[in-house]
């Protein structure tokens, strides 16, 4: 599938050690089709990943919330909601940012005989549900952000070996069938783990435990049907910059990454300013009972999934025949950043169906390229969990700073009852166009 460049290639003996340059060229990309195999258990791992992860982080956390709100341990009312919303969903991501991109780049560099990507899936998925038990047994709010933090951590963990293998695996040819698969493979999960919390709740514990123990299963399955690679040397000790360097890939020498990066910066920085809020959004803006808002965002999130599912598969696989990115990334990121802005003016429920319809046409289009895009414009094969980490800090450090940012301009622009959104939804649509215009620049990919 791959080829070994090097001295490495003709030392049958034994693994050498790797002389100290940061341009090492272990492997080449690939250029034969993935296994079946893989790809199946692949979009199978991301689905049961992403049931167990995103239903607890979508409505688990918001009825957690509830449940300490209820017991006396926060306050009641919107503002106490929206304030503990932001440091969970703030600390959670600044510690998925730095364990995505360190375990990124310990797989690249991981010498077991097992190859590179396993040890870190499996590992991670069982540290995230010991996590997830914490929080949802956690009497107080410092008690769940701790456990929170944890689990983004063992999440980030499987998650960058786990995404790196398709630069490992996958030819440039078929990125876009591949990633859009992956892309609905998680909004599907993203669906059902929001109706297994729908289904369960209050049972905070069956909600965040279950779901994480079946993606354990799921990963463990995929890692012993993975072709994982193994270095054909031992990596030359890091020299302190190159530790650094870690979180870093040059903007100067890779201009189409670094435009990819804050073109995925910014659109999730939109969509994390609304999801992060939704919960109360639905509460105090469009007047549905606490009770009922879980099976409103399982509902809507379906009509979501539905119209993603079927744009992302075929702007996927149209992507690959034309051989073209661009296009399909700016037009559904331009629309994503009309519908946030839409958000201030509806006012009631079935408007909002429609707009989630509206958005997810338009985000299918961008899930079913972007990250086609993303593989397309990777500096260095050998560095492909390193450098889809840091890509990853576009997706994490957003779901830092929205929260944060938007607590804040809550705070001062929501009024009395901290329930207006309009400044706010208004921040996130521009973010989200200048996403859309920053990829015009990029060379590499048509």
């Amino acid at each position: 599938m791959s080829s070994v460049s090097g001295s490495a290639a003709g030392n049958p003996s034994g693994m050498t050690t790797a002389t100290r340059t940061h341009e090492h060229h272990w492997f080449s990309e690939p250029t034969e089709p993935p296994k079946k195999s893989y790809v199946w258990w692949l979009l199978i791992a991301q689905l049961v990943f992403f049931i167990a992860l995103l239903g607890p982080a979508i409505v688990g956390i918001g009825m957690k919330i509830q449940a300490l709100q209820a017991s006396g341990a926060l306050p009641a009312g919107a503002e106490s909601f929206n304030s503990a919303a932001a440091i969970l969903g703030g600390v959670g991501a600044f510690f998925a940012t730095v364990a995505n991109v360190v375990f990124g780049r310990v797989s690249d560099r991981t010498t077991s005989r097992w190859g590179r990507r396993r040890i870190w899936i499996v590992l991670g998925v069982v540290i995230m549900t010991v996590a997830f038990a914490i929080m949802a047994l956690a009497p107080n709010l410092m008690t769940a952000t701790i456990g929170w933090a944890l689990a983004q951590t063992g999440a980030n963990m499987a998650f960058a070996p786990f995404v790196a293998t398709i630069a490992d695996q996958v030819p440039k040819g078929s990125h876009g069938s591949v990633t859009a698969g992956l892309g609905i493979a998680q909004q599907v999960g993203i669906v059902l783990g929001i109706y297994v919390a729908g289904w369960f709740a209050p049972n905070l514990f069956v909600v965040f435990v279950i779901p994480s123990v079946l993606a354990i299963v799921a990963m463990l399955i995929f890692a012993l049907v993975l072709p994982d690679k193994v270095l054909p040397e031992k990596p030359a000790r890091m020299s302190f910059v190159e530790v650094l360097q870690t979180f870093w890939v040059s903007p100067v020498k890779n201009p189409d990454y670094a435009l990819a990066w804050w073109s995925r910066f910014l659109i999730t920085f939109a969509a994390f300013g609304f999801s992060t809020f939704r919960f109360a959004y639905m509460q105090f803006h469009l007047g549905v009972p606490a009770a009922e808002v879980p099976l409103l965002i399982a509902n809507t999130t379906l009509v979501y999934t539905a119209a993603l599912v079927l744009t992302a598969w075929i702007s996927g696989k149209i992507s690959d025949k034309i051989g073209r990115r661009k296009i399909f990334v700016w037009t559904s990121t331009a629309i994503y950043a009309v519908g946030t802005l839409s958000l201030i003016f509806i006012t009631s429920v079935p408007q909002y169906y429609v707009l989630e319809l509206i958005l997810g046409l338009a985000y299918g289009i961008y899930v079913g390229v972007d990250y086609a895009l993303v593989m397309d414009v990777l500096p260095n094969p050998d560095d492909s969990g390193k450098d889809l980490g840091v890509f990853n800090i576009a997706n994490a450090l957003p779901q830092t700073f929205a929260p944060l940012i938007g607590g804040l301009v809550l705070a001062a622009t929501g009024g009395a009852s901290g329930a207006d959104y309009g400044v706010w939804f208004t921040v996130c649509a521009v973010a989200c166009l200048i996403g859309a215009i920053v990829i015009f620049p990029i060379k590499k990919v048509k």
